[in-house]
């Protein structure tokens, strides 16, 4: 059978990609947001034993973070092109074999070089999973893998610092920090044994050349913005800096020119302009540049607001989010039928439930803070996580689904680049924001509190704009 046939295979009772082969394809969402997330609580213990400064701390998440956002469309292009089973072993075996570096880095150096290639390496694995299941499957059986890899991704976000102040707190074995790179490493050698014995192989029907002028211009346009952003903070905000946030505008105009005239002279550009041209397609990356930067956002704020005057420790902070991850895994699995119940109005009940779990959340920072804990803020926590989830799970699938199964690679990694790039802006501007307000007599609780409110103000916001999204889709 060929790949063309693979792509094309019409709906069928059964699922081309069975549970296990189905659970193995999502590792390649939930290591890499798991890497992102589980580092938070592991860098003071990162610092003292590596003498560290906070510039080269902050790195630690922020090379990830960067390498990764630069590189998803360019691994998508690739796993359209050479297969995307190759792609996700490659990209597979890199990120399991650094996490085994990371674990054993004997320098900050080191360290920082190894998460730059971890990065990369998740860059070739995670786009090839949404275009794996756009490929091969159909109807429902697409759909409810959609919504599994909605739930990998959050609970990996929320679990992971839960995961990592486990590690440790428990001291594992004496490893501290490292515990909570080199569990990857079992997990990521079973993911491996599994996908070269049972994931399928899939590709366009035709290879296109990677635009790597364009490839180029996308890097340093993605550098120029969240370097200054990851290190600003830290740094307090040198020249180079603003410098290099002021030419992030002219980078993106040199790269939508070139993109353009690329496809205009029938080459394949990295993004076809015709893709990003399509209403529901263009609706459905603005709202997903409101979710992923108030999430990551609250995510980093709320790390330091438990940790700092309510005086939780990290495992109890990370538990706090727990509820989160348990609403998101909830409205995951019932997403399917929701959906089919809603279609895109599920995403609008979604952004009116979020909006009321952080207006509660909101409230309890106001009224009970610093006497607060795991349980007293669980009710807030839980709603907004099915609320998220609401949004999250539905939006996955309405923007891949913009573009043919051909091009599934390409339509991941452009949702994927989306993802990381406002999960660090949320980091870098929400976390500035919160540490402004937190200096003054709003002290943490109140700055927590301004956060949620802003992102119930943002939630409701985006409700007129799912509105016109349903309208496109239903």
């Amino acid at each position: 059978m060929t790949a063309t046939q693979v792509a094309a295979r019409p709906r069928v009772s059964a699922s081309p990609l069975g549970p296990v082969a189905l659970t193995t394809l999502l590792f390649g969402a939930f290591l890499p947001m798991l890497s992102f997330f589980i580092i938070n609580v592991a860098l003071p213990a990162i610092g003292s034993d590596l003498r560290a400064s906070s510039g080269e701390l902050q790195l630690v998440v922020g090379s990830y973070g960067i390498a990764n956002a630069t590189l998803l469309v360019v691994g998508g292009r690739l796993g359209d092109g050479f297969g995307r089973k190759r792609l996700f072993l490659i990209g597979l075996t890199g990120f399991t074999v650094m996490s085994l570096i990371c674990a054993i880095a004997p320098t900050i150096g080191v360290l920082l070089a190894a998460r730059v290639v971890q990065g990369a390496a998740a860059a070739a694995m995670t786009p090839q999973v949404l275009a794996s299941i756009t490929s091969l499957l159909t109807g429902e059986h697409r759909a409810r893998a959609m919504a599994w890899f909605g739930v990998a991704g959050g609970a990996a976000a929320a679990l992971g610092q839960i995961l990592g102040g486990v590690l440790v707190e428990a001291d594992v074995f004496g490893l501290g920090w490292r515990a909570v790179f080199l569990v990857n490493v079992p997990v990521g050698v079973l993911a491996l044994a599994a996908a070269i014995r049972l994931l399928p192989e899939t590709k366009a029907d035709q290879a296109h050349r990677v635009d790597l002028v364009g490839a180029t211009l996308l890097a340093l346009t993605l550098v120029l913005l969240l370097l200054p952003l990851t290190e600003g903070r830290p740094l307090g905000w040198p020249l180079w800096t603003w410098l290099c946030l002021a030419a992030t505008i002219p980078a993106v105009a040199v790269l939508g020119l070139h993109q353009h005239r690329a496809e205009q002279s029938g080459r394949a550009p990295l993004i076809p302009p015709t893709v990003l041209r399509l209403r529901a397609m263009r609706i459905g990356l603005l709202l997903a540049v409101a979710f992923f930067t108030t999430f990551g956002g609250f995510m980093f704020v709320f790390a330091l607001a438990t940790q700092g005057e309510a005086h939780m420790s990290p495992l109890e902070g990370g538990l706090s989010l727990l509820p989160m991850a348990v609403g998101f895994l909830i409205t995951s699995i019932y997403g399917p039928r929701l959906q089919q119940r809603y279609g895109a109005g599920l995403i609008l009940r979604g952004w009116i439930v979020q909006a009321v779990g952080y207006g509660l959340l909101a409230v309890a920072a106001l009224t009970l803070w610093p006497d607060v804990d795991p349980l007293k803020l669980a009710v807030p926590m839980l709603i907004a996580g099915f609320g998220s989830g609401l949004v999250m799970v539905p939006l996955m699938g309405v923007v891949v689904s913009q573009v043919p199964p051909a091009q599934a690679g390409l339509g991941s990694g452009i949702l994927l680049t989306s993802q990381q790039t406002c999960l660090a802006l949320g980091a870098a501007t929400v976390g500035t924001a919160y540490l402004a307000l937190a200096g003054t007599p709003w002290n943490q609780g109140g700055a927590l509190a301004a956060v949620a409110l802003a992102i119930t103000a943002v939630s409701l916001l985006m409700t007129p704009v799912t509105h016109q999204l349903r309208a496109t889709r239903d």
